[in-house]
């Protein structure tokens, strides 16, 4: 099979060098093309036998899987671009969140399905959220879900929950990175720690943080048990951090909550326009 990628930014060259990486894909396999025809030269050129498609259309008539790898805005101009060249045997998969399953199966005829990766992925690590069509056989999903199985644990949700399930899993990681960022500085501002070696130390906390969870036996609450002895310095932190930081969750939750359903009008007042006021 040959698998398209029309978008080759952040998200979309991560898939693609995931799957190239993890042997599930070999760059003669795909095809790409690129609103930024040099971002896409740069990546053909870094794996021999990935094919550069001259514009969209291309990458469509030449594919049996396209994944729509683009940014919400950008969806109108580059549906109105592929519609003709779409076929009914084909498998249409967006990477982006706000835009709905049941809009792009009003606009195109392929089979639709919205799987969100994480950046996770890279590392074939985390999970990719699967929403699927309506359209899509038991053997779509089944394909698909062996395709990202390669590199990630594929998990089906539901598109309402599709935001709180992105919280989690996609954007969660740049969250816990700046927050293991803001400790390192804690620790340099108030002890004089070379922030070097404060980085490396909660990096490789992560790592093993990591491990224990997926390996070690451990949940989220048997771990902060086993090292929040009571009346410890481990227990006084928590106590901090269950009552200023908590709450600040909840806030986070819902900043991304309303900057999604603001997008996702945004997008179908784009791709319906008259049928909105």
């Amino acid at each position: 099979m040959i698998y398209g990628f029309i978008g080759t930014g952040n998200m979309g060259r991560t898939l693609i060098e995931a799957f190239i990486r993890s042997g599930k894909l070999k760059p003669s396999e795909l095809i790409i093309s690129n609103r930024t025809k040099s971002k896409a030269e740069a990546l053909a050129k870094s794996y021999p036998g990935l094919r550069l498609a001259s514009d969209n259309r291309e990458t469509v008539r030449n594919s049996d899987v396209f994944f729509l790898c683009i940014k919400p805005g950008e969806f109108r101009n580059v549906l109105d671009e592929i519609r003709d060249a779409v076929r009914e045997d084909q498998i249409a998969v967006s990477i982006t969140s706000p835009v709905m399953v049941a809009d792009l199966e009003a606009w195109l005829s392929a089979r639709i399905a919205k799987i969100i990766p994480s950046i996770a992925n890279a590392a074939c690590a985390g999970n990719s959220l699967f929403i699927p069509g309506s359209r899509l056989t038991r053997e779509n999903r089944d394909h698909l879900r062996d395709l990202f199985g390669a590199i990630s644990q594929p998990l089906m949700v539901e598109e309402v929950h599709t935001r709180v399930a992105s919280d989690l899993a996609c954007c969660a990681p740049a969250f816990m990175a700046h927050l293991m960022e803001k400790l390192a500085d804690a620790a340099v501002e108030e002890t004089g720690l070379p922030r070097e070696t404060a980085l490396s130390l909660v990096t490789r906390m992560a790592e093993g943080l990591g491990r224990l969870l997926t390996e070690g036996g451990f949940t989220l609450e048997t771990l902060q048990e086993r090292v929040a002895v009571p009346g410890g310095i481990t227990r006084e932190g928590l106590n901090l951090l269950q009552k200023d930081v908590g709450p600040v969750f909840n806030e986070l939750i819902r900043l991304t909550h309303a900057k999604y359903e603001d997008d996702i009008e945004k997008v179908q007042n784009s791709l319906f326009p008259k049928m909105k006021k």
